[in-house]
């Protein structure tokens, strides 16, 4: 997908005021990109997703220090290799006691609660069928979309439920539902 810089540079501007869906094209123009990148390092599927995730959990919660005269793309990527870097440091590291991070961790909030044309896809399927293709994604998409949706449970409820940052959940979950809203797209289409 060929990107317009002016529009990519307007959408960042928009997320460094908190724009919902400023930071849905992001993460859709850039997600793949990230993922790639993270597939070639890993070669696991999981892993790659998982720093990914993480990657934009991070970008989305310190998009106010982005400097516009450098490249989006490897902001990104360098957000992505340093968390890679980070959990190799950590599998390698030997006996060390568990520090807590939640005390230093800051919570991104994202504002915006208007419904993304993904919500809006998800909320025309009938209950039987949208369990059916909620089935195609995978298992841990599969339980934020459960938590969130069918158990009615709180981004802060649910980063404690499955003992990952908010922003981790809250990228999650954007993913997810762009993910369900392409395989009820496919089957209607």
């Amino acid at each position: 997908m060929e990107i317009n810089p002016e529009q990519l540079l307007q959408k960042i501007r928009e997320a460094k005021k908190g724009s919902q869906s400023a930071f849905n094209y992001l993460l859709d123009s850039f997600w793949n990109d990230v993922y790639g990148f993270q597939f070639k390092k890993t070669r696991n599927e999981y892993e790659s997703e998982d720093i990914t995730i993480q990657t934009f959990s991070k970008a989305f919660n310190r998009i106010e220090t982005f400097d516009e005269n450098y490249s989006f793309s490897t902001w990104l990527i360098a957000i992505s290799k340093n968390i890679h870097v980070d959990q190799i440091r950590k599998k390698n590291a030997s006996i060390r006691s568990r520090t807590s991070m939640q005390n230093e961790e800051r919570v991104y909030e994202i504002a915006d609660e208007t419904p993304s044309i993904e919500d809006k896809l998800i909320k025309e399927q009938n209950l039987e069928q949208l369990l059916a293709d909620i089935k195609e994604l995978k298992p841990h998409y599969q339980e934020v979309i459960n938590l969130r949706f069918f158990q009615e449970k709180s981004y802060k409820e649910i980063a404690k439920i499955l003992d990952e940052p908010m922003n981790n959940i809250k990228v999650k979950l954007l993913r997810a539902k762009k993910l369900l809203a392409e395989v009820i797209e496919s089957r209607n289409s």
